[in-house]
């Protein structure tokens, strides 16, 4: 079963997981439950991301093996506590795929892939039943700014949506205004979070992922900024030291560079 000509096999990864939790197996590994695991699952997601966001498909495919093992890891420890089992996991979301996907599986029409995920949300609320909110399945664990997509792209496909992203970029300014003019703390939070609302309805309209693009910037930043100090250090200067101007002549340095 663990020989190499078996390694490329979906089986064997559910195997290794199983004995890693059997008897004799890794103490840390049976030592595992669903709560402990939490917080490496979305570890290994961010992984995934981190590698789509370098374009980096070698390590692509090294992490979406680390999350696969993740949900291994899951079914098996429900399997144990009689909870549920792989083939559960396997069965519901291709049933899922089957019955979502009309188009292809069935005899329904759609002509882009708008009308296909507008299809797609109808299916789900019939599932999920009529008095469900179409934003309640929204994960709110997500991060802020996925998640404030998210919602919105779902509120748009009702119709409520700006005609333009014209007005949207008018909002924005009326946020900054309100922003400035808040009088207190809690008003500078409140008028602060519009205002990010707005920037993400923008993100949204541009097709853009707002919480990629964030940190593509973070990343961008970190790698200007660890430029600067390099030539610091080379310089045998302190970046502290600097008036605000020279690190700025640094940081548009850095920005050539990096």
């Amino acid at each position: 079963m663990f020989s190499p000509e078996n390694l490329d096999k979906f089986e064997t990864l559910v195997a290794l997981i199983a004995r890693l939790r059997g008897p004799g197996g890794c103490p840390w590994d049976r030592e595992q439950d669903h709560e402990s695991l939490r917080e490496a699952l979305l570890e290994e997601c961010y992984e995934v991301l981190g590698a789509l966001d370098e374009g980096d498909i070698q390590r692509l495919a090294e992490e979406l093996g680390d999350l696969l093992m993740q949900i291994v890891f899951h079914a098996q420890i429900a399997s144990e506590a009689g909870e549920f089992q792989m083939r559960d996991v396997l069965q519901k979301i291709n049933r899922k795929l089957l019955n979502r996907h009309p188009h292809v599986f069935g005899s329904a029409k759609v002509k882009d892939a708008g009308e296909a995920l507008d299809n797609w949300e109808i299916l789900k609320k019939k599932e999920k039943g009529e008095g469900a909110s179409l934003l309640e399945n929204v994960p709110e664990k997500l991060p802020a700014l996925s998640y404030s997509q998210e919602i919105q792209d779902r509120a748009a496909r009702t119709g409520f949506d700006w005609e333009n992203i014209e007005g949207i970029i008018d909002k924005l300014a009326e946020e900054v205004g309100e922003l400035k003019g808040a009088e207190n703390q809690r008003k500078k939070e409140h008028e602060f979070g519009d205002l990010l609302f707005t920037l993400v309805n923008i993100a949204r309209w541009l097709g853009v992922d707002s919480e990629s693009a964030l940190r593509r910037a973070n990343r961008r930043f970190y790698q200007r900024f660890s430029h600067m100090e390099a030539v610091c250090r080379k310089r045998g200067v302190n970046l502290a030291d600097l008036s605000f101007d020279e690190q700025n002549k640094l940081w548009e340095e850095a920005k050539r560079k990096v």
